[in-house]
């Protein structure tokens, strides 16, 4: 019984559409602790960001989470520099 929890999850994980929907949950969570104010929840979110980008390179050809981390980083740079109180030191943020 032990061996097949382990398959199930070996198997979960390498599944294309699961690691992205994990992905994407874990962007999110970070944005929301972020905009709870939890301490140090603007790097989190940064890492959160950059993981997401460089398993998008171990997944087949999936265009979905990379036109939606495309679309999400502009927003998750703002919220991290209000948080910070920088406001946009770098210019407008383009796609």
């Amino acid at each position: 019984m032990k061996g097949s929890t382990v398959t199930r999850r070996k198997n979960s994980s390498s599944n294309p559409i699961r690691r992205s929907n994990r992905l994407q949950d874990e962007v999110y969570r970070e944005m929301y602790l972020l905009e709870s104010r939890r301490p140090g929840s603007e790097m989190a979110l940064a890492l959160a960001l950059l993981h997401a980008w460089i398993q998008t390179e171990c997944l087949p050809q999936n265009d979905e989470i990379r036109v939606w981390l495309r679309q999400i980083c502009p927003l998750c740079v703002k919220m991290i520099e209000a948080s910070l109180g920088n406001g946009c030191a770098c210019g407008t943020v383009t796609q």
